[in-house]
């Protein structure tokens, strides 16, 4: 089996960094609740469009390491690991952000992947399998290139692409169960969840 992972908001959760962040710069209140999309919503309601495409482009690069991975993704990685399960990481990520400081994003990405998906000085997802692509459509690309039986994202949209292949069955991560009239694969809250999707596909339940 082989399972195609996105990065962004489905590894990695920015929802604590994003407010602090925010916060540091007095761009909200303390009181907003502790979310990317809080934070996003808040700025683009304030007609502060360009101010938060600038904020995401420092926290992608700069303050990437104040990061967090989403809970139990490192144990599902364990899990792929001992049933011999293959994980790439496919991701759309530009090289630099559209606006503010040019911080290599892809490094940064990188620096995150050494730091946070390692046991033990062994590196949980090979470096072979980990892919940021600059568009959407070479991401898709990819995850064909790669034979992906599962490909694991938290866009809906990206299932939705005319050329996202047919033989890969579909999970959305939705922690916040933002999309419950998804119909396009299967829906995930969890990465416990996805990790029983996976055992009782892998084992045949």
């Amino acid at each position: 089996m082989k399972i195609g992972i996105d990065f962004d908001n489905t590894i990695v959760s920015y929802d604590k960094v994003f407010h602090k962040v925010a916060l540091e710069r007095s761009l909200i209140k303390s009181n907003l609740p502790i979310s990317k999309i809080s934070v996003r919503d808040y700025l683009r309601d304030m007609g502060e469009n360009e101010i938060w495409t600038e904020l995401q482009g420092y926290v992608y690069g700069k303050r990437m390491l104040d990061a967090d991975v989403y809970s139990g993704f490192i144990n599902f990685l364990h899990f792929t690991r001992k049933n011999s399960i293959e994980v790439s990481i496919i991701s759309h990520k530009t090289v630099y952000p559209y606006l503010g400081y040019k911080y290599n994003l892809h490094d940064s990405a990188r620096d995150f992947i050494a730091k946070f998906l390692t046991s033990k000085n062994i590196n949980l997802v090979a470096e072979k399998n980990i892919f940021f692509e600059p568009t959407q459509q070479k991401k898709i690309v990819r995850i064909n290139q790669q034979s992906c039986d599962y490909f694991i994202d938290d866009l809906p949209e990206i299932f939705a692409l005319s050329d996202f292949p047919a033989k890969t069955k579909k999970i959305l991560f939705d922690p916040y169960l933002n999309n419950k009239n998804f119909n396009d694969g299967q829906m995930c809250s969890s990465w416990g969840n996805i990790q029983e999707v996976m055992s009782d596909d892998y084992f045949g339940r």
